[in-house]
């Protein structure tokens, strides 16, 4: 059995949802399905807020998993679970996402580089939403020219090779966006692709790649 997460809640007097926050956090220590509950009422202490890069409450950490917003009992007992069995960052991502908490996911993505791998699984799901899928745009932009997304091409680069055009398409503009030399080893083959499109965003990446040296 995986050792329950930890859990800290951030509260204000004046919150309307912190109050059920509390009651089933509560509730889930007293039944195992958190291992402590650690709570700050941050008018008092605004120094954590500012620690923890959040301006909104109520604000929840369970294990590595950043929430804010108002959840279920079933919601929180859920992402509990999920913080104690571990490697569910794609899930995370993408609730993140689907909840239109952009700059928080580009944060944690910011913190826990090596989690961009969970970008390129989510970019291959063919139910994703519309809102997930522009949200990996956004993260892959915000981190633009990063080491990290550097390191990220030659997994990038065998999207290159996907039977679907639209990951060759997305895959392509990924790798302009990390400037990395090794990229247009991958991208000048895609200039000969079948798809106009994904050509056209081949020759771009490569132009923006240019103009960036």
């Amino acid at each position: 059995m995986n050792k329950p997460a930890d859990a800290l809640l951030l509260i204000t007097p004046s919150c309307p949802h912190c109050q059920s926050a509390l009651r089933h956090l509560s509730d889930l220590v007293k039944k195992g399905h958190i291992g402590r509950l650690e709570v700050v009422n941050i008018s008092i202490h605004p120094e954590i807020a500012q620690e923890v890069g959040t301006r909104s409450v109520p604000w929840i950490r369970l294990g590595q998993y950043e929430l804010s917003g108002d959840y279920s009992l079933g919601e929180l007992k859920t992402w509990a679970e999920k913080a104690a069995a571990g490697n569910l960052s794609a899930a995370y991502i993408r609730e993140l996402l689907e909840q239109q908490q952009l700059d928080q996911a580009i944060t944690y993505v910011s913190k826990h580089p090596e989690q961009l791998t969970q970008l390129l699984e989510l970019m291959q799901e063919e139910d994703g939403s519309l809102s997930v899928k522009f949200g990996i745009g956004a993260i892959f932009e915000a981190l633009e020219g990063s080491e990290p997304l550097k390191n990220l091409v030659p997994k990038l680069g065998t999207l290159t090779q996907s039977d679907k055009a639209n990951i060759r398409g997305d895959a392509a503009y990924y790798l302009g966006l990390s400037h990395s030399s090794d990229a247009k080893n991958w991208l000048i083959p895609l200039l000969q692709d079948p798809q106009q499109d994904v050509r056209e965003i081949a020759a771009e990446s490569l132009e923006a790649m240019r103009a960036k040296t």
